[in-house]
């Protein structure tokens, strides 16, 4: 292997760490740290131009208010969600955002094995959203 080509596979696998590094989720390792930046993302989520769960709004006209409780675990995935109340939604809008609500990740990763539940509000009517106490 001549030396450019060896210089050049060591640029292509240097941007390929770079970028991964970049992608790796931080450890939070406090329940109420967890649960806090959880309800940050989603909130973030709910607000216009662009947050994920603002788009889905427009895109399926989504009306109603939601409270989910929500389980995350190790990886800032969103293990299940359970729709603990509905107002003002159809059924079948309900389960789009849960479905959306499940496929969400979080930008954080949890202590290997943990688990926590949250109650979240989604109010697709006022583009406003809170966690609630259970």
């Amino acid at each position: 292997m001549n030396k450019n080509m060896r210089l050049t596979i060591l640029a292509i696998l240097a941007v390929i760490s770079l970028t991964a590094q970049a992608q790796k989720k931080i450890l939070i390792e406090s329940k109420d740290e967890i649960i806090e930046m959880a309800t940050k993302e989603l909130t973030l989520a709910m607000q216009p131009p662009e947050g994920s769960l603002y788009l889905f709004k427009q895109e399926f006209n989504i009306k109603g208010e939601y409270i989910f409780d929500i389980t995350i675990r190790e990886k800032g995935e969103v293990a299940s969600v359970f729709v603990a109340g509905n107002e003002g939604g159809t059924i079948q809008q309900q389960n789009l955002v849960k479905d959306k609500v499940k496929n969400f990740e979080f930008s954080f990763k949890m202590p290997k094995g943990k688990t926590y539940k949250f109650q979240y509000i989604l109010n697709f009517d006022k583009a406003e959203s809170t966690r609630s106490e259970p």
